[in-house]
């Protein structure tokens, strides 16, 4: 059975909140390891209600500083102090937030009882910024009106499983197993050879997720995240106001299924809807209209790769 690696959506709004839908934020579970990304206000609420601690979050991913995407950081950071965190909190985002977090803690006379550490992107250049025993972060370059950055989560390359009957009937030594299982044969001490191939099973896929936050319509970015697992694409707009889209460097849905199809991913999610629709099926349409493997981000919405 497959480790764990999945997105819950916790808000999927644009700038302004709304009773049904609030401002960007995902979380994402792999193997129990939780990455949030980025933090609208009412973050730690969404967090509350889909019931995940947050004491487990350890990494956070800012894309931009526009404050439909942060301004629910502080409050976060605060009730983690309230509720007794130690452990280290790493920060990843563009400059300035780290100035904003802590005007704040200094005006509010408040010295956290654990360490943060802020890890400053490149905007320019995509850069690895985090890696595990078992994933990668890339920053994806976006291009919005001030500087923002996607991510890309990309599983390592697994060992491949042995197959244990093999294994036992050919009494392959211990010795070999951990050679088998990164696809390279062995040679035992009497020159005998157990290949790879004849003692292993075939290798579990590696995993992806592509999270672009605001951005223009650029098919620069496809190239940067191709062949996906899932893509989260903002789609703001219908088509028809291309002109607004444009003029705010936001996305349509037309836009993010081009970009999904281009980039040949598996699937599309669409998010950050514009206020003005109350019904998403139009936006689902039209992105469905260039990539027909596209669904809603909907609060709540938990997407498992």
């Amino acid at each position: 059975m497959s480790s764990r690696f999945e997105v819950t959506i916790l808000g999927s709004s644009s700038a302004t909140p709304t009773s049904r839908r609030f401002p960007t934020a995902q979380l994402l579970n792999v193997s129990e390891r939780f990455f949030l990304i980025d933090c609208g206000e009412g973050a730690q609420i969404q967090l509350r209600r889909y019931k995940v601690r947050f004491q487990r979050i350890n990494h956070i991913f800012i894309s931009h500083l526009h404050g439909d995407h942060y301004l629910g950081l502080m409050g976060l950071i605060s009730s983690m102090q309230l509720l007794g965190r130690k452990k280290e909190l790493v920060i990843y985002s563009p400059k300035g937030l780290q100035e904003i977090i802590e005007v704040q803690l200094s005006i509010s006379a408040t010295e956290l009882n654990y360490p943060v550490k802020w890890v400053e992107l490149n905007p320019e250049v995509p850069e690895m910024i985090y890696e595990d025993s078992q994933i990668t972060v890339t920053t994806v370059i976006l291009h919005h009106r001030i500087p923002c950055c996607g991510f890309l989560f990309r599983e390592k390359k697994k060992l491949l499983s042995l197959d244990k009957v093999r294994i036992t009937e050919d009494k392959v030594p211990v010795q070999a197993y951990f050679t088998l299982k990164s696809g390279d044969n062995f040679t035992d001490e009497n020159g005998r050879v157990f290949l790879s191939k004849d003692y292993t099973l075939p290798q579990s896929r590696s995993r992806s997720y592509a999270f672009c936050s605001d951005t223009r319509f650029d098919l620069r970015v496809a190239e940067q995240i191709e062949g996906v697992d899932l893509l989260y694409h903002e789609a703001t707009f219908l088509h028809e106001l291309l002109d607004r889209a444009e003029k705010t460097a936001h996305s349509t849905a037309k836009e993010a299924g081009i970009i999904a199809r281009t980039a040949k991913v598996q699937k599309l999610a669409i998010g950050h809807f514009s206020v003005r629709y109350n019904d998403m099926e139009p936006l689902l349409a039209e992105a469905k209209s260039e990539f027909a493997n596209t669904e809603i981000a909907d609060e709540g919405k938990l997407f498992q790769i």
